[in-house]
């Protein structure tokens, strides 16, 4: 059904507090006016916030400050009035446990904010791993008229005449240090090749796969998920961006108009064509709770299987974001899938456009970073969802990142019980683990660890690495990072901290996996996996308050996107009584 604008000029949200002589709306606008905005600023044009996930502590993120004045400049020319609204940010790289335990919290805090203060939309400025979920998620429960302006990659790193993905060879070198093939000395050297520039990682990461989903999803501008950083044309993009949120409030053009069934279908069959992070898995999960919309792990394997991996880029191809940008970007790989029937073309976007008529007309300038069909990295990108008695409600493996000799296999269990018991042992030569077995790790999932920090791909013992293995299957309930690679089998549900089959896994136990079959087996007899579940009892102690608390007594299983049970649902945007 084709979208329908709202009659404009109309009564907005924000003219509850500010329009009108009574007390109270002089109260909350005379104190905007200590700001200097005078008054004809609230006469009824869009307040839009700028809600900005700028910190120090958010380093992909460090840009946002003068990306917003762009923004700002957008909202400006198209007769808003802007308002920047700093809002919790969680870092990946330096919240602990795990940025992941506070999405959930940043969802709920943004929220709360966009439901409790006077706008009519929302500009989501966003780029670290969580960043972007969490505002999709607030943006989602208040549905409110919201874009998506991403603060784009960092440029191409180098090393020795070698393209340096960031992450992606933080874990290349540090397995090369273990295996005696470089030096602690060389690999600090490198450290400095790995970040050059403001912006989110440079390899198809989380964040730029979460960047393509909102761009996949219809919730930003056409090109926006692949722009550099310090590109002058992210500028452009944030300042058209301001302008067009503008005209969403005034069509009143919602999330919910926009994040539909089909949506989240083109979303998940994009992840596929780019090789994508399996961290959208859970995201896209619980974006689409939020919303209402009924999408599982089976919606995620039946979408996603037929779909070919064609960006050649880290952790499953050789190039990085920059050149992806140069050769056309997403909209390359929209118009792909779109060309192949694998793409809802009449799906919405924010442009107030559909999807194809964005991108139909779009060329590829380089058909060794966007490739065709023919010369597809692997035939069945998207994610393969493994279901069997090790794992009754499904686990995540990204075949395209994976060994392909290893996507059949049968091996001896080699238990860690959870992320310290591995630390203590992996490098202890007397470990009995070679190549064919299968290292498993427990207790790190969403309860678990807590948050589902990104250990699951668990690094090599140095013996088998000195003998030139460079992967081996790994299976565990924690997540990874989406610039890790490796035959990596993740979010194994239910997970062991909830007493799920993964937590009664014992050394010596023989494990199958075949990903065509979609089967992970824990072979031993069905009567003993039930004894073995039956005298299973928690081993971690759990937190007595706080927001721990509150995390563990709420959160949901990787299955249906870890959020807090009491948040699914679009809950709507109410005003609320004035307090005063």
């Amino acid at each position: 059904m084709a979208f329908e604008p709202k009659p404009w000029p109309r009564r907005l949200r924000s003219q509850e507090w500010y329009s009108g002589t009574s007390r109270d709306t002089i109260y909350h606008r005379g104190w905007m006016k200590n700001q200097g905005h005078p008054h004809d600023l609230f006469d009824g044009r869009p307040i839009i916030g700028i809600l900005n996930t700028w910190s120090d502590l958010t380093p992909c993120n460090g840009h946002l400050r003068e990306l917003s004045e762009k923004v700002k400049a957008g909202i400006w020319e198209a007769g808003g009035f802007p308002v920047e609204v700093p809002v919790f940010s969680a870092s990946e790289n330096t919240f602990r446990p795990t940025a992941m335990m506070f999405r959930n919290l940043a969802a709920l805090s943004i929220e709360e904010q966009m439901r409790g203060q006077p706008i009519d939309g929302a500009v989501l400025l966003v780029g670290c791993d969580k960043t972007t979920p969490s505002l999709l998620m607030a943006a989602a429960s208040t549905d409110l008229p919201s874009i998506v302006v991403t603060g784009g990659p960092m440029l191409n790193g180098y090393f020795r005449g070698e393209r340096v993905g960031s992450g992606t060879h933080l874990w290349k070198f540090s397995e090369a240090v273990k295996a005696g093939e470089m030096t602690q000395e060389e690999f600090l050297e490198a450290e400095e090749s790995m970040s050059r520039s403001s912006g989110t990682c440079n390899t198809m990461g989380t964040a730029s796969t979460m960047a393509s989903m909102a761009e996949a999803l219809g919730m930003a501008l056409s090109g926006n998920a692949a722009i550099p950083a310090v590109d002058s044309r992210r500028r452009v993009m944030a300042q058209l961006s301001g302008r067009r949120i503008v005209q969403m409030v005034k069509d009143d053009l919602k999330p919910s108009d926009i994040m539909t069934k089909e949506a989240f279908e083109n979303a998940i069959r994009t992840n596929g064509a780019i090789g994508g992070s399996t961290n959208a898995v859970i995201h896209l999960l619980a974006i689409a709770g939020r919303v209402g919309i009924d999408l599982g792990l089976d919606d995620w394997d039946r979408c996603g299987r037929d779909v070919a991996t064609i960006v050649n880029l880290m952790p499953s191809g050789k190039y990085l974001m920059e050149e992806f940008f140069y050769a056309g970007g997403l909209p390359v790989v929209l118009k792909r899938l779109g060309e192949g029937g694998q793409l809802h073309r009449d799906a919405l976007t924010v442009s107030g456009q559909s999807i194809w008529d964005e991108v139909k007309d779009v060329r590829n300038w380089n058909e060794d970073v966007i490739l065709p069909l023919e010369k597809a990295l692997t035939p069945q990108g998207g994610i393969a969802v493994l279901k069997g008695n090790l794992a009754p409600s499904g686990a995540v493996l990204k075949p395209s990142a994976a060994s392909k000799h290893l996507l059949q296999h049968r091996g001896r269990a080699v238990v860690f019980e959870d992320i310290d018991d591995y630390k203590a042992k992996i490098n202890d030569e007397a470990l009995d683990i070679d190549e064919t077995c299968v290292m498993v790790l427990k207790n790190c999932g969403p309860k678990g660890y807590p948050g589902m920090a990104e250990v699951g791909n668990m690094g090599l013992p140095p013996k088998v690495l000195r003998k030139g293995i460079t992967d081996m299957v790994r299976i565990s309930d924690a997540r990874m990072s989406g610039t890790a690679y490796g035959t990596v089998i993740l979010h194994t549900s239910p997970e062991a901290a909830a007493g799920g089959p993964l937590a009664v896994v014992r050394t010596g136990d023989m494990i199958e996996v075949d990903v065509e079959a979609r089967r992970l087996h824990l072979d031993i007899p069905e009567a003993e996996l039930a004894e073995r579940l039956a005298a299973w009892k928690p081993s971690h102690e759990r937190p007595e308050s706080g927001y721990a608390w509150l995390h563990q007594e709420h959160v949901q299983g990787a299955d249906t996107g870890a959020d807090l049970d009491f948040l699914k649902g679009c809950r709507g945007s109410p005003v609320g009584k004035d307090a005063h």
